[in-house]
Parts: C-alpha cells; sequence; structure tokens
C-alpha cells in the first residue's frame, strides 16, 4: 500500500499519480455502491492508498466526490476537439446533439447520474454538483453550436436556444429508460428541429 508522510521537503507537490488512483477509485466506487454507501475505506483499499494519504487531500467525501465529478468532465472536455464551425450547419449540429449523450465517453455516466438523482433527498447538495459538473457543460456545448450556427447565418436568431438544448439532453434520458437505441437520437432530433429552427425554411413559410 502506499504510504504518503505528508508535506514534502522543500515544498515539492504531491505524487499526481496516486491522486488519479484516489479519483478513479472514487468514481467506479459512485456507480457501484452509490454516494451513501461508499466508503473512504473502501476507495483507499481500491486505491491501494492509506487513509492518511487520501485524508491530507481531501478532508471529507463530499470534496473527494466534487473532484472526481470535475475529473470526468475535464477528461471528456478535453476530447472535445471537433472544429464545429468547419462543419455544414446541419451536420454541426447532429454532432453537437451526439456529444451531449452523458454515456458519449463513460459508459457508466447514466448510472452515475442516476445514483446522484437518488441522493437527492439525502444529500441535496449533490444534485447541485451534478449540474455544475455533468449537466450545464453539456448544455453550454450545445447552446454554443447555436450561437455559432446563428453568427453563419444558418439558425434563426429567434429561437430558444436553452429550451432547444434541454430537450435534446433530456432525450438520452427518454431513451434510457424507454429501452430504446440512443445511436439514431442525433439524427432523428435534428430531423425534428431543423425544419423549424433553419434560417432559409423560416424564408420559404414567409413567402409560401
Amino acid at each position: 500500500m502506499h504510504q504518503d508522510t505528508g508535506p514534502r521537503p522543500g515544498g515539492r507537490p504531491r505524487d499526481a499519480t496516486l491522486d488519479e488512483a484516489i479519483i478513479l477509485a472514487t468514481r467506479e466506487r459512485l456507480v457501484k455502491d452509490g454516494y451513501s454507501r461508499m466508503t473512504i475505506g473502501d476507495i483507499a483499499a481500491d486505491a491501494n492508498v492509506s487513509r492518511p494519504t487520501l485524508y491530507r487531500r481531501w478532508s471529507t467525501k463530499l470534496e473527494l466526490v466534487v473532484d472526481a465529478l470535475d475529473y470526468g468532465f475535464r477528461k471528456q472536455r478535453d476530447m472535445y476537439t471537433v472544429d464545429l464551425g468547419g462543419m455544414k450547419p446541419r451536420d454541426a449540429l447532429v454532432e453537437a446533439v451526439r456529444r451531449l449523450d452523458p454515456a458519449y465517453f463513460n459508459p457508466d455516466a447514466m448510472v452515475l447520474m442516476g445514483n446522484f438523482a437518488g441522493e437527492a433527498t439525502r444529500t441535496p447538495e449533490l444534485l447541485d454538483i451534478l449540474r455544475k459538473h455533468a449537466v450545464e457543460p453539456r448544455i453550454e456545448l450545445l447552446e454554443n453550436c447555436l450561437s455559432l450556427l446563428q453568427d453563419r447565418g444558418a439558425v434563426r436568431d429567434d429561437i430558444d436556444k436553452h429550451t432547444i438544448a434541454t430537450m435534446c439532453f433530456g432525450s438520452y434520458f427518454a431513451a434510457f429508460y424507454r429501452g430504446d437505441s440512443k445511436k439514431k437520437i442525433p439524427e432523428a432530433i435534428v430531423d425534428v428541429l431543423w425544419p423549424a429552427i433553419a434560417k432559409t425554411a423560416a424564408k420559404r413559410r414567409r413567402t409560401g
């Protein structure tokens, strides 16, 4: 088991490898046990570190969970390297909707989010953490795509970006609970949306 002797001489930084091992162990326990059932002892054992090593980094389980969620989204955000601006407008929107899927990078994301929602009564601050680290950043990505398409003159200026993004995000949860395949969601969503939001479509309706 790894041991950490506390502050290092000369102010050397702590071992980032141990930090990541603890974070990954925490994420696995969140999926497996949920917030209430998982323990610091289990996480330390899974990460092969001592309890003092863990507590020197995070003083509470909640602090550790906040960092574990932030770690996950930062990793995912770093993979959002596609240049939507270089794609055709409709194709860009399809790709943005595809990346709204909570499980796009993490197959366990739906279960993880469900566990957090289930803790809303006992630990309401967890829902705020989920919104901040897992929901709003995804919503923002789609809203930014719609803004980009407005700047390009492809999408109407008067659309409700917040509602559109919320509906698109919710479609993945509806598919999850109904047992439907998620593969066709991006194309199906845009098939419905595009005639209503595309600027050229709006012009045709006015002149038709």
